[in-house]
């Protein structure tokens, strides 16, 4: 009798508390995701990256569109992107390369290929002959990726630009 007491009134509410935050304890554990291989899209990406790797731009191409149409909202879709801009710019594509590294730009705000595709769309200007636009692109990755890899190469781009553009001076005579 003392023990139906107990479990009764505010205590029971008590206990009843202690109980289910002793089951949310586990909650997580029923929703773990039990270990498993890679999903089918990281094992596509992984494969295609193979053939940019044995430098099979063409079949890598082929493979990252491909990719890109099946797995369009999948976390490696702007690393797609942006590996089928490198793919057109190793191939000379570079009207498609810049399509590819700006919608890199446009659709992924959020990618860790930002800083290289905004200084792969620099150099495409730079071999294009815009000097104006290629300058623009490499200031852009120094100012918003300072500490990047690619700032360096964009300073090193930019230096070199600057150095071409002074006047030389005359020889005494």
């Amino acid at each position: 009798m003392a023990m139906a007491h107990f479990t009764s009134g505010p205590l029971r509410s008590v206990l009843a508390v202690l109980v289910l935050l002793g089951n949310l304890a586990t909650v997580p554990d029923l929703f773990a995701a039990p270990l498993q291989p890679p999903d089918a899209s990281r094992r596509l990406y992984d494969r295609v990256m193979e053939e940019f790797r044995h430098k099979d731009y063409d079949a890598a191409l082929a493979g990252f569109r491909f990719f890109l149409e099946l797995h369009a909202q999948s976390a490696l879709s702007a690393n797609a992107q942006y590996w089928m801009g490198e793919c057109q710019y190793r191939m000379g594509h570079y009207k498609d390369a810049l399509g590819s590294f700006y919608n890199v730009i446009s659709y992924y705000p959020l990618s860790q290929k930002l800083a290289a595709s905004t200084l792969k769309i620099g150099q495409i200007y730079t071999r294009q002959g815009d000097r104006e636009k290629a300058l623009m692109m490499y200031e852009r990755v120094t100012d918003q990726y300072p500490d990047s890899a690619e700032a360096d190469v964009a300073r090193k781009a930019l230096e070199a630009a600057a150095a071409k553009s002074e006047p030389v001076a005359a020889e005494p005579s």
